[in-house]
């Protein structure tokens, strides 16, 4: 018989995601960057989220664009109903455009190859693609290289000419090196878009940075920032900036029940390999989370959680389902609650802190929760 007890108990294990928060964090970042506007981006679902209630709750805090990196993470928004702008930047090299572009979603392009593949699809569907031109400023990844910019902007002149398609942006994407590195990609964005505008080229945004470039470089605004980690918040910075720092609430709580305890006596070995072991009695609580629900296993031994009012250290190494904390004398029982990581302002571990104990950062961590951890969430989805 399951009893009141138990039923306002903790599950096994969830994710707790706070949409409250990220509205909060959402309007406190667009009062930060006005009067640039917001996109909000939404890609691997949500940093692990959920893309669809983050993305709604984004846009009911004033969002006014959604971005995700692939065209299938854009229809599964379509999908759902959501009809903000929406920008898709990263693209199968054999990827059919078409469908994308008959449902209104705006395609970052990368190379000529690209730009013409999108106008042919555009023609099959009978409809001009809106596309946002990409510029290789310094990351090295995506984006026309510099000497390839000056011919890919004209050929988009001509084509938006013709009416086969519209440039609706321009952007690129900081390193976050150094400031001095950011301001030369800042200043090679700006020499693009003066040569695009030379072209006949008049995009209605221009987008560079994200949420570290656009608080720390105000230059890098723009007409829009793509807000991403600190929508979660989750700090982008590295540099040991809190969220509470900034204004910001982490949005994901990590959670669970122990599992079991038990006592050991000192010289006891713990989990695979014995990498720990005990130099005194005590106590173990088991924790019901291991890699294969994102638990990073090189926190093994460095990691902590939260359990009955107190910080508990991870010890030997994290299994793919459980891993193990040393809970001392205190009195923890089975069915107890465990925070891994949430709201470091409630005594509970950050995202970040389990990433430095990963050697990683706070994005990976919450975005690498894996499907086995249900996701609940709190200011409705």
């Amino acid at each position: 018989m399951t009893t009141a007890a138990d039923a306002a108990a903790p599950p096994f294990r969830e994710a707790v995601v706070d949409l409250d928060a990220v509205r909060e964090n959402v309007r406190t970042l667009a009062a930060a960057v006005a009067p640039a506007r917001t996109m909000a981006v939404v890609k691997a679902n949500a940093y692990g989220h959920g893309a669809v209630p983050v993305a709604r709750a984004a846009l009911s805090a004033g969002a006014e664009w959604l971005g995700v990196a692939d065209i299938a993470e854009a229809h599964a928004l379509r999908d759902a109903g959501i009809d903000a702008p929406l920008l898709a930047w990263l693209h199968d090299p054999g990827a059919d455009f078409g469908p994308a572009i008959a449902r209104d979603i705006d395609l970052g392009v990368s190379s000529r190859e690209q730009l013409e593949a999108i106008v042919a699809a555009a023609a099959s569907v009978g409809t001009a693609a809106r596309v946002h031109l990409k510029l290789d400023t310094g990351l090295s990844r995506s984006g026309v290289a510099p000497e390839h910019w000056p011919g890919v902007v004209a050929r988009a002149a001509e084509l938006e000419a013709a009416g086969r398609l519209r440039v609706r942006g321009l952007f690129s994407h900081l390193a976050n090196t150094s400031p001095d590195e950011d301001a030369a990609q800042l200043a090679a964005f700006e020499l693009g878009i003066a040569q695009a505008e030379a072209a006949g080229l008049r995009a209605e945004v221009r987008h560079l940075a994200s949420t570290a470039g656009a608080l720390r470089l105000p230059a890098a605004r723009f007409d829009l920032v793509r807000i991403g980690i600190g929508a979660y918040g989750i700090p982008p910075f590295g540099d040991g900036t809190t969220a509470a720092d900034l204004g910001l609430r982490p949005v994901m709580t990590l959670r669970g029940r122990v599992a079991a305890v038990r006592r050991i006596e000192p010289g006891t070995g713990v989990s695979y390999g014995h990498t720990w072991r005990a130099d005194r009695p005590t106590n173990l609580a088991l924790v019901p989370l291991g890699y294969a629900d994102g638990i990073p296993r090189q926190a093994s031994g460095r990691g902590e959680v939260w359990i009955a009012g107190a910080r508990r250290p991870v010890v030997g190494r994290i299994a793919m389902d459980q891993f193990v904390v040393d809970v001392g004398e205190d009195p923890v029982a089975t069915g107890d609650e465990v925070v891994l990581f949430g709201d470091p302002q409630t005594g509970a571990p950050s995202a970040d802190e389990w990433g430095d104990a990963a050697d990683t950062i706070g994005y990976e961590i919450v975005t690498r929760i894996g499907a086995r951890v249900p996701r609940r969430y709190l200011g409705g989805a």
